[in-house]
């Protein structure tokens, strides 16, 4: 049957290409969507009152969420090869089953940040700048694991940069007075859904030694990740006090609240595949809020 989801694109691509594929993750979508998404709420933001959100720059962060998610994924895999042959989940990724080179890794990760800078080049200056600014964190993430056991909160600090970059790419330059809080609450976001995706690893992440919140919490999971949630949805309210939102904004608000009451009450640490189904609803959060921005800016 005729499909037009990531996967099936990516297993009906030329046999050649599918590895690199694979690697940049065009198979799993709900991580670039993930990072897409907190551009999409600060560019509707940035809108003018009564205007919808520019296309044209909702556009151009889609095409560099695909190439910057995918530059990451990349770096990550070159650093995590080993490991990644000892966990089940990951054994099967293209530089862990030896389906591709490092180097041709490093040259495939040149390519997408070689297109990545090209849709950079094409906004203001200021955020030409606030963009390049953000490479550091892509590049050191995938470290923070053996470092520390809150990886997740630095992969807080990376996905969540485009809530700073989009309303610059639209204004000119940051209202700090609404993108900080905007950015903080896309960092509890984060917190809230990849510590529930951690807990899929837990038993090989011990093993293996790396560390991570859902090792950090173990039981306590949920108090931290209703706190997280809490800490989110206060941060929305300030941002969107601070830009004069209206009624249908914190509606949306309130319903992602109601959204990860749920998530978190329901969450079954002990079950990889339940985390992975709450993982991969938080979308719904995020367009959740996109379109209480749009109808609220209307």
């Amino acid at each position: 049957p005729l499909s037009f989801s990531a996967a099936e694109l990516v297993r009906a691509a030329p046999a050649p290409l599918r590895p690199y594929l694979r690697l940049m993750r065009l198979h799993q979508p709900a991580g670039t969507w993930l990072l897409y998404l907190p551009c999409t709420w600060s560019i509707a933001l940035a809108a003018e009152p009564g205007c919808l959100p520019d296309w044209h720059t909702l556009s151009l962060f889609g095409i560099g969420a695909v190439l910057m998610r995918g530059a990451g994924c990349t770096i990550n895999d070159m650093w995590d090869r080993d490991y990644d042959k000892k966990v089940v989940r990951t054994a099967s990724r293209p530089l862990a089953a030896g389906e591709i080179s490092t180097f041709q890794s490093f040259v495939f990760l040149g390519g997408q940040l070689s297109l990545a800078l090209c849709v950079l080049l094409c906004l203001n200056y200021y955020s030409i700048i606030l963009g390049a600014a953000s490479l550091s964190l892509v590049i050191t993430y995938p470290l923070m694991k053996r470092i520390t056991y809150w990886p997740q909160l630095v992969l807080g600090l990376t996905f969540n940069w485009g809530a700073l970059l989009g309303w610059s790419a639209i204004r000119g330059s940051c209202e700090w007075s609404v993108c900080l809080p905007l950015y903080f609450a896309g960092v509890m976001w984060t917190l809230v859904y990849d510590t529930i995706y951690a807990h899929q690893d837990k038993r090989d992440d011990i093993i293996i030694g790396v560390k991570s919140t859902a090792l950090h919490f173990k039981e306590d999971t949920k108090q931290w990740l209703s706190g997280f949630s809490l800490a989110m949805l206060l941060s929305l309210c300030m941002a969107g006090m601070n830009c004069n939102q209206t009624f249908p904004y914190y509606s949306a608000v309130a319903a992602i609240g109601a959204h990860l009451a749920h998530q978190i009450y329901t969450l079954d640490i002990d079950k990889p595949e339940d985390c992975w189904k709450k993982f991969a609803s938080n979308r719904t959060v995020g367009v959740l809020l996109f379109t209480g921005i749009v109808l609220g800016n209307l």
